[in-house]
């Protein structure tokens, strides 16, 4: 087109594709990259902790600063407990695997079935490392919600919404530090006293400490 346009020259693209073949100067085409399908979330069928987390990025503020801190939560559907977090001036994709390395240490290759870890499609979970992290765990699945679709992670939002509600809120944080350390009391709180009612009344901790010992009846969430 340029050549048409400034030379006056009457060429096509075929032409021109030769000429710089016979000049050498035409680049080697571009190999497409191979595209790998990512696993949906699908319906399923929870029995007891360590089947399906639920992971989630939300950001907070820091009033004295005007600045955004990220938090990065991570909830098991079925004891409600955070598995994890992560609270950050950044939420990359290093951090949030990070936060999942160590919330495996909660024993989880002993059941049978493998554990879901479930998310939207932020670029944190898209990313080539992501993939290759959960690709190099046998038992270990991450699945990624059709776009909007929130009730697909129903339950991490939930807890976003509680979190927004009864921390961030509750304070005008000035430093970053005083918005890190609520919410590590918080997260505290939230596991080892805040009461469910879908947990027969006990916080997360307690729950679990009475299912493995079978004194609260086990259920089946249907997700």
């Amino acid at each position: 087109m340029r050549l048409r346009r400034e030379h006056h020259i009457q060429i096509n693209k075929k032409k021109v594709c030769r000429l710089c073949k016979e000049m050498g100067i035409l680049d080697k085409p571009r190999t497409p990259k191979a595209i790998r399908p990512h696993r949906l979330a699908n319906n399923m069928e929870v029995t007891g902790p360590n089947q399906l987390w639920q992971l989630d990025v939300k950001y907070g503020y820091v009033a004295g600063l005007q600045r955004y801190f990220y938090t990065a939560n991570m909830i098991d559907v079925y004891d409600r407990r955070i598995v994890g977090y992560h609270c950050g001036k950044d939420c990359t994709t290093k951090d949030i695997l990070a936060t999942v390395q160590k919330a495996l240490s909660r024993n989880i290759f002993v059941q049978e079935t493998p554990l879901v870890v479930r998310t939207d499609n932020g670029p944190q979970f898209k990313s080539n490392k992501f993939r290759e992290f959960f690709e190099g765990i046998d038992g270990l699945i991450h699945e990624r919600t059709p776009n909007r679709t929130p009730n697909k992670k129903a339950y991490v939002e939930s807890f976003h919404s509680i979190l927004e509600r009864e921390c961030f809120k509750r304070h005008m944080f000035m430093s970053f530090e005083e918005a890190f350390a609520a919410v590590d009391r918080f997260m505290d709180f939230y596991n080892n006293r805040r009461i469910h009612m879908s947990l027969y009344g006990y916080s997360p901790t307690e729950f679990l400490a009475k299912l493995e010992k079978n004194e609260v009846r086990a259920f089946k969430l249907a997700l």
